[in-house]
């Protein structure tokens, strides 16, 4: 559920995202623009100025794009915010680290809708739904990376047929920096994320054995089935760039387990989410390590 903050831990980004060394040039927005978003047709007549962030991934990356005076607030952050981006996230308004109400939104006065999941803003999120904006004449967008097809998976979540890759954000980024006027930004920050993805597959093994992966994202209880990173999501994709496979086969982007079935996959190696977020028991990695689980193989991960 933290596509962006996910590739930027496993990448060692390390220090400082700085963020791009050389100058990346691109025209100016001219609007009106239209942007065709997840089935719908979104019109801005200017840069906006009070946008809302829902979601961690699609704040930081309005935040990456230096937009925090254009911020009016934003919500839903599983976790701490990227250590470079602190300051600048210091200076918008948090609503809630948790699912925050229409009402509460609206309040901020906004002029623009970032989202980073249809729980957030879809057609079942108890939040809004991208109409309830468009009936007050702001408009919302919705990450591509979670415009999915809920035919075969029937939750809020979707499943996807092909593996999630870094189009995807590479996308949602350029089309937030052309709806803010600032894509110069955009470029450099794609031109930058496109040369750490090089550089990190250049380094993952080649001859060695394939490891299997699971990416557990969290559980309600040590009873209750986890949430767990699904084949052709973001959690696919890692194990891809490290030369493995996800070992989850499931279609669904979010799919839920029992501790036995996941076991039974024989992973070689178990990605534990740790969430600040503190809302379940299962959100700290501690939690799963008290389990039957093989030495050796639990990896702790900022989610």
């Amino acid at each position: 559920m933290t596509r962006l903050k996910t590739l930027l831990a496993i990448a060692c980004l390390g220090t400082s995202l700085g963020f791009v060394s050389s100058a990346t040039y691109a025209a100016s927005t001219q609007y009106p623009l239209i942007i065709e978003n997840c089935g719908a047709t979104i019109s801005f007549e200017k840069a906006p100025e009070r946008a809302i962030g829902l979601g961690q991934n699609s704040a930081e990356i309005m935040l990456l794009l230096g937009l925090e005076n254009k911020m009016a607030g934003t919500a839903f952050w599983p976790s701490k915010v990227l250590p470079a981006l602190a300051d600048a996230n210091a200076k918008v308004k948090l609503l809630t680290v948790e699912f925050p109400t229409f009402e509460s939104i609206l309040a901020q006065n906004p002029d623009f809708i970032a989202a980073a999941l249809p729980s957030l803003l879809g057609p079942t999120s108890k939040v809004a739904k991208r109409e309830d904006f468009e009936k007050i004449g702001i408009p919302a967008y919705l990450s591509p990376s979670t415009c999915l097809n809920t035919d075969k998976v029937k939750d809020q979540y979707g499943s996807r047929d092909e593996l999630w890759n870094m189009e995807l954000l590479y996308k949602e980024i350029d089309e937030l920096s052309k709806i803010f006027d600032v894509a110069d930004r955009g470029q450099a920050l794609i031109a930058d994320f496109k040369k750490r993805e090089a550089t990190l597959r250049s380094h993952a093994p080649k001859d060695s054995k394939q490891l299997s992966y699971i990416f557990w994202f969290s559980s309600q209880s040590p009873s209750a089935d986890a949430y767990l990173g699904g084949k052709n999501g973001a959690s696919g994709f890692i194990a891809d760039v490290l030369g493995g496979r996800n070992a989850i086969t499931a279609d669904a982007e979010w799919p839920t387990l029992g501790w036995e079935s996941i076991i039974a996959t024989n992973p070689d190696v178990i990605v534990v989410a740790n969430l600040d977020r503190n809302r379940w028991e299962l959100d700290k990695p501690e939690g799963v390590g008290t389990r039957s689980v093989p030495t050796g193989t639990l990896r702790q991960h900022e989610a």
